[in-house]
């Protein structure tokens, strides 16, 4: 009865981005090194697991999640200040727990699940206790949840990891923007941000040794990054504009990347995708991803236990920034932030995080609005 009760429109776009996922990874294998292995049939392995944690999710059902989101927001802190500790260094960041025989693990896929939860649980309660809350008690819990993401947004910080942080707030911004508060928090928050963008755009610009004197010289190459992608330089953008610029309407066919570029299995998978398959190879993932996209929506726009639509809301802002910024980046139209692609780049942590929502999505679908106090 479960399996016929799974929402088809949910699980089909799955399977056919699983399926683009491990065909473009062995694609990709060309231009990767051999030391990482057969990253196609890791893939592959991964979305097997991610089916597993898809059924024990159902199994267990959201509520438990809820009911113990506390625990599992702490147990994430946890861990990304144990990056800081013991992790090893990899391309300078401390991002990764290597596992022997198994692999890394990175510790911030899964902390934006447990922020989301926390999230959730906090906007019900404070709905649950304040049918009418007035202004001192909208700032004070404005403060409460600013705390929530800010502890593993400084420690993601420090690993480094800004593109992870990025969602972090991204995911912050759009549950609370469903949340109820007054709109006016948000005028105010765009205002804060601004007078703070600036301040320290200001200095970088026109002041660049004072730039490094205050924010060091980490933060300052990481704004090197990000101004200079304008540019169109760089062998990673170059060559993979160059791949898909050449691809014309069919594309070069399978395992037919005619040019190297970094990073061809995880940040730029969608460069291999479209120089193999073409406008038409782009056409059909494009419109897979929004036509999934659509279905969370309507998902949303149900009658559910609030708590859910919150998780809803969390999830699809975080999908659509990922979606637009990888795709973005990698046709030269926004910054080059690390930043995969879901559901299609390689990547075990981050895999089996979107297959946990994957279970959390399906679970949501199959639920009844039912009320609940979490504490």
């Amino acid at each position: 009865m479960t399996i016929k009760r799974l929402n088809k429109k949910i699980l089909i776009p799955i399977c056919i981005m699983a399926i683009i996922s491990i065909i473009t990874i062995y694609s990709a294998l060309t231009y990767t090194s051999s030391e990482l292995g057969n990253l196609a049939l890791k893939q592959g392995l991964w979305y097997v697991i991610g089916a597993l944690l898809v059924a024990f999710l159902i199994h267990m059902k959201n509520e438990y999640l809820y009911r113990h989101t506390i625990f599992l927001y702490i147990l994430g802190n946890i861990l990304l200040l144990g990056l800081l500790f013991f992790a090893e260094p990899v391309n300078n960041s401390r991002c990764w727990f290597t596992i022997p025989g198994i692999g890394s693990i990175q510790p911030s896929e899964f902390m934006k699940i447990f922020l989301m939860l926390m999230l959730a649980t906090m906007i019900h309660n404070f709905r649950s206790d304040y049918k009418n809350p007035n202004l001192k008690q909208e700032f004070i819990f404005i403060l409460k949840t600013l705390g929530i993401v800010l502890i593993p947004s400084i420690l993601t910080f420090l690993q480094p990891d800004t593109g992870a942080v990025i969602i972090y707030f991204i995911i912050y911004f759009c549950m609370m923007f469903i949340s109820g508060i007054r709109i006016r928090w948000f005028f105010i928050a765009l205002g804060i941000v601004l007078v703070l963008g600036c301040s320290i755009f200001g200095i970088y610009f026109f002041n660049q040794d004072l730039f490094i004197n205050l924010f060091g010289t980490d933060l300052f190459y990481r704004f090197e990054r990000i101004f200079n992608w304008s540019s169109g330089t760089g062998l990673q953008l170059e060559n993979a504009l160059a791949a898909i610029g050449s691809a014309g309407l069919f594309g070069h066919g399978f395992n037919q990347t005619p040019i190297y570029f970094p990073e061809s299995s995880t940040d730029f998978i969608f460069a291999v995708y479209a120089s193999n398959f073409g406008f038409l190879g782009v056409f059909l993932l494009l419109g897979v991803i929004i036509y999934f996209d659509v279905q969370i929506v309507l998902l949303a726009k149900r009658k559910l236990v609030d708590t859910d639509k919150y998780i809803l809301a969390g999830i699809l802002g975080m999908l659509l920034f990922q979606q637009v910024q990888n795709i973005g980046m990698t046709v030269g139209l926004l910054p080059i932030t690390g930043i995969t692609l879901p559901f299609v780049s390689y990547g075990g942590s981050s895999l089996l995080s979107y297959m946990i929502l994957v279970g959390i999505i399906l679970n949501i679908s199959m639920e009844k609005a039912k009320h609940y106090k979490y504490r």
